[in-house]
């Protein structure tokens, strides 16, 4: 009798995984036209993974877009604000904004492509921080991450995938919207100045030192930050401390510590700054905002 010859099976191939963005580098959004939202898919997840300082440079999509990590702080930039956020927080962008992301610190990145059907209403045509429940969290991480051409779908996971896509965009509803975005001025000079006060908030305690840095007086830059953003140097400068204390409250570092590295001689100083800017004590802040 004849011996059968046995035909192997081909292996399953996995979707390429998107890259490993390296510490102090910058790329361009990974493959954004693999990940198109449709009317038949108008949810579609990305992971990736950005190293400390690692940027994903200014670009904008035709649909719209969460972005939050599922660890590591991160900081999303738009012509016109940045907002500083910890895992618990996502950043929505509307479609057609331009933006960049920096991890602060190493950063589990996520980002939800959105069509913009799926949440018309006029509310969401503005970039704004979310609260991220545990529950949106969980479904965010359930949505699939294929990029196109997408696998075949058997009929009990597209109804299960669909119905994920479902519960995101209502807890995106339900999410409330928190004040945590520090305005960016359009002047060259004070963008400088404000990027790397960014980078390092506690380099330097007052105007003076910073103004020294930048090469302009005291008096020209307080004019500038009036002129360019409505503020004073010491009021947006509240706002950007605010923001680097909300990423490390909800590393758990304690008060003392935060305080330390935002450049404040101690934990009641930086406490009174947030009662003065906030109009609350430091521990009510951070569990609300």
């Amino acid at each position: 009798m004849p011996r059968l010859r046995r035909t192997a099976r081909p292996a399953l191939v996995p979707a390429p995984a998107a890259p490993v963005v390296r510490s102090g580098t910058s790329q361009p959004s990974y493959q954004p036209e693999r990940y198109v939202p449709t009317p038949q898919r108008p949810l579609r997840a990305k992971a990736r993974l950005l190293e400390h300082l690692a940027d994903i440079q200014p670009h904008h999509h035709d649909w719209a877009q969460l972005v939050f990590s599922f660890s590591g702080a991160v900081r999303v930039s738009t012509p016109s604000s940045t907002f500083i956020v910890p895992p618990s927080r996502a950043v929505w962008i509307p479609a057609g904004l331009e933006h960049a992301v920096t991890a602060i610190e190493r950063a589990d990145l996520r980002t939800v492509y959105v069509l913009a059907d799926v949440l018309p209403a006029e509310a969401w045509h503005q970039p704004r921080v979310l609260e991220v429940s545990p529950l949106l969290r969980e479904l965010v991480q359930a949505l699939p991450t294929d990029p196109d051409p997408c696998p075949p779908e058997a009929a009990d996971d597209a109804a299960r995938r669909q119905s994920v896509e479902a519960l995101v965009a209502h807890e995106l509803k339900r999410a409330r919207a928190l004040p945590l975005g520090v305005a960016l001025p359009a002047d060259a000079r004070l963008r400088r100045l404000c990027e790397a006060m960014l980078r390092d908030p506690g380099r330097h305690a007052g105007l003076d030192a910073w103004a020294a840095e930048a090469g302009a007086s005291p008096r020209t830059l307080n004019r500038l930050f009036r002129d360019q953003l409505g503020t004073s140097f010491v009021q947006w400068r509240s706002q950007l401390l605010l923001a680097h204390a909300v990423t490390l409250a909800a590393r758990g570092r304690p008060m003392g510590h935060i305080a330390a590295e935002l450049g404040y001689a101690s934990a009641s100083a930086f406490s009174a700054m947030v009662t003065r800017t906030v109009g609350m004590p430091p521990s009510r802040f951070f569990a609300e905002a």
